[in-house]
This record gives C-alpha cells, structure tokens and sequence, in this order.
C-alpha cells in the first residue's frame, strides 16, 4: 500500500492480454465475479451501485455509489467510489484501473484516491481496502483467465 495515506497504489501482472482483463473490468457479471454485485454500465456519466457487507467500523452501510467518470477502451477506467448518503465515513473516492501491456500478459495499476487523513472512519476504510485490493485484483485475474471473457 502506497504511503500517502489519502491513497492506495497497488500493482499486479495478469498472465492475459489486455482485451480480456478489460472485458472482465467493465461486463458488470463479470465484474460480480471478481468485485461486488452491480449494475455498471460501460457509460461516461453511468451512475451505479455497489452491494456489499455493510462494514460499521469503516462507517460503510453496504452500497457504495459510484459513477462512471473515464474510460480508454483497453487502457483505462475512472470511477467514483462513494460511500452512501447515510454512511457515516462520507468517503468521496476515485479509483482509476490503468491497463498496460506487459509480454503477453498485463500490468493492472489501481489507484484508490480520496481518503481524509484526519476521519477515523476513512482511515479504517483505507486500512481494510489497502489490504484488500490486492487480492480482488488477483480475482480479476482469475475472472479473465475463463475461457468466456472474450
């Protein structure tokens, strides 16, 4: 996890070429698989949710409210990650998924920005998710490995 604590940077290789990490990136059943249910949409502007265990210590309710905010076909996804209207963490967070050919396979950088150094629940917040981003972007990995993801 990256030191500044308003971030998490996390890297990982995936042994497959880009278009299939993008497909299991951005096909919101594919993305159920690796992340959360949802009902994302490949749409600038797309607004959509997340449902997962509500997490009381990180002030998280269980739906995180995000929205689309860029996306280069193959290279890149920007979304917000937002913690609910009613959640006491108020997180307001991007998380930027940048794709780059490495062999044949690819480089999956994450970059998790927006945590309030100074809110005790942000900072649990950054603490659990720093520590869980890795393995979720080794699920993504294991989602794009299936022979359907192209």
């Amino acid at each position: 996890m990256s030191e500044d604590p308003r971030s998490i940077q996390v890297d990982e290789f995936l042994p497959h070429p880009p278009a299939k990490v993008w497909r299991a990136l951005t096909d919101a059943d594919l993305m159920a698989r690796w992340l959360m249910p949802n009902d994302f949409a490949l749409e600038v502007g797309h607004t959509f949710t997340f449902q997962g265990p509500p997490m009381p210590q990180a002030g998280f309710g269980g739906t995180g409210h995000s929205e689309v905010l860029a996306f280069e076909s193959e290279r890149m996804l920007k979304i917000a990650w937002n913690a609910g209207p009613d959640d006491e963490s108020g997180l307001r967070s991007t998380v930027t998924f940048t794709l780059q050919p490495e062999g044949t396979g690819t480089r999956v950088f994450l970059t998790h920005e927006g945590f309030d150094p100074d809110d005790p629940y942000q900072v649990t917040g950054r603490r659990f998710m720093g520590s869980g981003w890795p393995g979720v972007l080794k699920k993504l990995g294991a989602v794009a490995g299936k022979s359907g993801c192209l």
